[in-house]
């Protein structure tokens, strides 16, 4: 199943306010669902469960416990005022809560404000002389995907990281499910110091976006990630996503943790 069919597939109920779906295998991240995928879900069903929402400006995600197989999706408004709509998203299945996520909706207002410093970084958009792949054929989700990565380089810190990443089947998809979907395939930035693959964790996730309607070029996005802190198996990372013309679309910041 791509990700329109897991979209496809989530089931409304009588309720108005919840979904019954199913996260397949190949969207698995070890025992539990790729996180971009379980947060695309949680956006997909909020964005259904209330009329006429702004475009979303800021989503909060917390990764409570494993998600695999059937799934119900949960949503409640918490508060929708003038110019921003707060709705919350639980993701649930039979091990209990996995995801909880919070999502901000609102509109562009009035402002004396007008400024903007988001460089993209120096690594351009793959051609056709590139070499791509599918990512860890051990990691069932990275199937999915298109990349190429840049990790070493003068210009690159310790542990930064830069990936360009598009669906292999999109179409159809709400651009901003989208990049939620895309925004969260880097691995932990921290793992660039250690040289190596160990078990690791997502425990919340902060992603603003910066403008109404994401769009890119033959669906590439630039991922970049840098893990400023990493100790005691705690990182923290800030993140970024810029498009194919160099705009950044997104800042995101997460907390990880890492067993080794």
């Amino acid at each position: 199943m791509n990700l329109k069919d897991v979209l496809a597939a989530l089931e409304p109920q009588d309720d108005g306010a919840s979904w019954r779906g199913i996260i397949p295998d190949n969207w698995l991240q070890g025992r539990t669902a790729y996180g971009g995928l379980s947060s695309a879900i949680a956006l997909h069903c909020a964005m259904r469960s209330d009329s006429d929402l702004p475009p979303l400006r800021s989503a909060q995600v917390s990764f409570i416990g494993p998600l695999a197989g059937p799934v119900t999706v949960t949503t409640r408004r918490l508060r929708r005022g003038k110019n921003a709509a707060f709705i919350e998203a639980n993701v649930e299945s039979e091990a209990g809560l996995g995801l909880r996520c919070t999502f901000v909706f609102m509109r562009a207002v009035d402002s004396a404000i007008d400024h903007e410093d988001t460089p993209a970084p120096d690594f351009p958009r793959p051609g056709p002389a590139d070499t791509t792949f599918k990512g860890n054929p051990h990691v069932a989700f990275t199937q999915q995907f298109e990349f190429l990565d840049r990790r070493d380089g003068p210009a690159l810190k310790p542990a930064e990281w830069l990936r360009w990443t598009r669906l292999n089947d999109r179409d159809g998809i709400d651009p901003m499910v989208e990049l939620v979907a895309i925004a969260d395939c880097l691995p932990p930035a921290a793992l660039r110091i250690l040289g190596k693959n160990v078990p690791m964790s997502s425990l919340t996730w902060m992603l603003n976006i910066l403008g109404p309607t994401p769009a890119t070029d033959d669906g590439w996005w630039l991922l970049r990630s840098d893990a400023d802190y990493a100790r005691a198996g705690s990182s923290s990372q800030v993140m970024g996503v810029w498009n194919a013309r160099g705009e950044k679309v997104a800042e995101q910041m997460q907390s990880v943790v890492i067993f080794g």
